[in-house]
């Protein structure tokens, strides 16, 4: 059996909302470095399902936030607001994965839950099941 575009597609959405309540469970432990992980993959398999659809293929992870900013953010078609928070993600997550001696905290990650449950809805709604 073959996978084709679109099983692919709506696999990455899938795993985008299972990873976000991976987060949540996360979370519910008080393992902040892991929740950032978990919401940066989860705006990250969300992002890499929009740019499938399209027929974007980036090889990296920096090559998924670059041509997700280039084609989406910066032309206006998803707001600002999900580019700055792709970004944060992506710089926390690292922080969190490789420095040493540095952990989050409650405060400053549970502020990003609801962007990045938004930020599935969005793409989602508008382009995945449109």
């Amino acid at each position: 059996m073959s996978t084709t575009k679109i099983d692919l597609i709506l696999h990455r959405v899938q795993r985008a909302k299972d990873t976000y309540l991976d987060a949540q469970i996360l979370a519910e432990n008080n393992r902040w470095n892991s929740v950032i992980n978990r919401l940066y993959y989860a705006a990250y398999y969300i992002i890499t399902a929009l740019l499938l659809k399209f027929d974007y293929t980036p090889g990296t992870h920096s090559g998924v936030k670059a041509l997700f900013s280039i084609h989406f953010i910066r032309t206006g078609v998803i707001p600002e607001e999900y580019g700055k928070l792709f970004s944060q993600l992506f710089s926390w997550r690292q922080k969190g994965d490789y420095d040493d001696l540095f952990d989050f905290d409650e405060e400053r990650v549970s502020l990003y839950f609801e962007p990045v449950k938004k930020l599935i809805e969005v793409i989602e709604t508008q382009f995945i099941n449109e």
